[in-house]
């Protein structure tokens, strides 16, 4: 076993220009995420590891897609779930059909990607946010909020819901990113079974919410589906962005990015919270999944907004 992982270590390394194919040990520090030139952020010392290895490098190399610098035990979570679904036994194996099956391919996508949310699904978040959009919103002429890698339509939802009953819904612009094309679409074609209607119903009661959230969408003719009204739906951009490689794309009053944060291994979480920075209009408020270290260059520009909670302002 240990041969061949050195054999397969061997073959995976750089060559220079003149072909020598001996190298030094690689570092174990990771680059920059997003930098496809930099060296191997991981060292694997199992054939599994060194399978998910390649099959990260080659969805990056065929399709763009860049989880290189993802935790590894959200990386793996998500993976095996995607092989569990197509009934395949090695990682290797759903390499294979990932590269030549855009089905298998759209699987892998999707279990890679944030977690999707339900609406009111987070009575804490739902809390602070109604003590705190209209502090950090109702200053600026047309507020702008973005939800970084959003978790679906239902989060955007949430919050355009939000929005209309702090009066700020007619000038606030939400800005919902996420990941891939496919994601995209069924966001923008998003709609609920109204029998789901009753389940979330009970989560708006929890977080404080006063009369039906049905009075916030529409029903489709048949009475099967809803969807939000379109008023507060034209108040929301969807796009897709990667929060890997892209720049900053305009100033936001609000940035959330406390959901994908946590798939982040240290430097990607880096590269973004630098992204968020260069983001985020002064006096704006961040929302992080967890606090920003102390000897952080960038927790100079923030004060915390509620006691033992990641919630910033920008002061700086």
């Amino acid at each position: 076993m240990n041969s061949l992982l050195a054999s397969l270590r061997a073959a995976l390394r750089p060559t220079d220009s003149g072909g020598a194919s001996a190298m030094p040990p690689e570092p174990a520090c990771a680059p920059v995420a997003g930098h496809a030139d930099g060296p191997r952020r991981h060292s694997p010392s199992t054939v599994e590891e060194l399978e998910l290895e390649l099959l990260l490098e080659a969805t990056f190399q065929v399709y763009g897609y860049d989880y290189r610098g993802y935790q590894r035990d959200v990386v793996t979570r998500r993976v095996q779930a995607a092989m569990k679904q197509l009934s395949l036994p090695t990682i290797s194996e759903l390499q294979a059909r990932v590269l030549h099956d855009p089905h298998a391919w759209n699987a892998l996508l999707h279990e890679l990607s944030v977690e999707q949310a339900s609406m009111f699904d987070d009575a804490s978040e739902v809390s602070l946010l109604r003590m705190s959009l209209g502090v950090c919103l109702h200053g600026a002429a047309l507020p702008r909020v973005w939800l970084a890698d959003c978790a679906g339509a239902q989060q955007a939802w949430t919050l355009a819901i939000l929005l209309e009953q702090e009066q700020l819904g007619a000038r606030t612009e939400i800005y919902a990113t996420v990941s891939s094309d496919a994601l995209l679409a069924e966001a923008q074609a998003a709609s609920l079974p109204v029998a789901r209607l009753g389940e979330l119903q009970a989560n708006y009661v929890r977080c404080g919410g006063v009369g039906k959230l049905l009075d916030y969408f529409e029903v489709s003719g048949d009475g099967l589906h809803a969807a939000l009204l379109p008023q507060l739906r034209s108040r929301i951009t969807w796009a897709q962005y990667n929060l890997v490689t892209d720049a900053s794309f305009n100033e936001f009053q609000m940035i959330s990015g406390r959901r994908a944060l946590p798939d982040f291994g240290p430097a990607l979480r880096q590269r973004v919270l630098r992204l968020f920075n260069d983001s985020l209009a002064q006096s704006g408020l961040l929302v992080l999944d967890r606090p920003l270290e102390l000897d952080d260059p960038l927790a100079v520009h923030y004060k915390p907004v509620f006691p033992q909670q990641p919630w910033y302002k920008r002061v700086a």
